[in-house]
């Protein structure tokens, strides 16, 4: 059982009246000397959750620049391991930028409101396909009941912060629209400035000395999808 459901379903009704203790807290009045065992069952619910997001995140990075709508070194992949070095660098320096804020809850508003917002449209974008090009080839064909429900959770998560919290999520939404002068620059415009053009082409050609990465060609990807299935 996850254990944020175990210390939710555990603690007394005198327990959360006075104040709302941690899942520390809550380990000492109810398991006494394996009290231990709630903060290593959380670190790992959350390393797990870590991982699967870091792997996700590093992919979108990895097949945007491979769609052109990022730079080419985010598309490249390390020599002889086939894995996407500069796109899960890209993911880890982000994720430092965004450390140093230090309100890490407005932060959260702000990413979740647009993570979800964005989620949804890709769903959206999926089921319309589904509906328009019926005959598609689709690799992974599931039940229209699953898509349909998700698409209804994040209409919710995302109507519900926005009617709530309205400022944060304009917010939010604004710090997503600086990437639009960045996509008319780097994907729609295409002739690009001669200083662009030749400060990209030098930290492209420096990344991929020291990560030691190429960008795949058809047989290496062939290979790479054999090894994955």
């Amino acid at each position: 059982m996850h254990p944020s459901l175990l210390q939710l379903g555990m603690r007394t009704l005198e327990i959360l009246i006075p104040h709302v203790p941690s899942a520390q807290s809550f380990a000492n009045r109810s398991l006494g000397v394996m009290a231990w065992c709630i903060p290593i069952a959380v670190a790992m619910s959350t390393f797990g959750g870590l991982n699967s997001s870091i792997f996700a995140a590093a992919r979108l990075f990895f097949v945007g620049a491979r769609e052109g709508h990022l730079p080419d070194l985010l598309a490249m992949v390390h020599i002889t391991r086939y894995t996407p070095v500069p796109a899960v660098l890209f993911n880890g320096f982000m994720a430092i930028c965004y450390l140093t804020t230090d309100d890490v809850f407005t932060l959260i508003n702000y990413y979740s409101f647009m993570y979800w917002l964005t989620v949804g449209l890709s769903v959206a974008a999926l089921l319309w396909l589904r509906w328009k090009r019926p005959d598609m080839p689709r690799p992974i064909k599931v039940n229209l009941f699953f898509p349909i429900s998700f698409l209804v959770a994040c209409v919710f998560l995302v109507v519900v912060p926005f009617y709530s919290d309205t400022v944060n999520s304009l917010i939010g939404t604004g710090i997503a629209a600086t990437g639009l002068p960045v996509y008319y620059v780097g994907v729609y415009m295409k002739k690009k400035p001669a200083w662009l053009v030749k400060f990209i082409d030098t930290v492209t050609r420096g990344c991929q000395k020291v990560m030691m990465s190429i960008l795949p060609d058809v047989e290496v990807q062939q290979q790479m999808i054999e090894e994955a299935g």
